[in-house]
């Protein structure tokens, strides 16, 4: 039997909005399907959220860790 339920992510745990009737320790599979953006300037408003409360420092040492693409894939000799 499928259900279709709406949920919240928080503090990694997905929270049905709704009972679920499951005995316990029922496994099961999850399909996520996110809502549409209803608006894009809320959307590019939450991604400049990513570097709040870090200062200029500590965002040029993330982008340079993440910049750096010399470690990436690299091989062990």
């Amino acid at each position: 039997m499928d259900y279709i339920l709406e949920a919240i992510f928080e503090n990694g745990v997905l929270k049905p909005l709704e009972s679920l009737k499951l005995p316990d320790h029922q496994r099961v599979k999850i399909t996520i399907q996110l809502p549409p953006v209803e608006n894009p300037y809320e959307e590019l408003e939450s991604w400049h959220q990513v570097y709040a409360g870090f200062s200029d420092a500590d965002i040029r040492d993330i982008e340079s860790i993440a910049f750096d693409r010399s470690h990436f894939m690299a091989q062990e000799i």
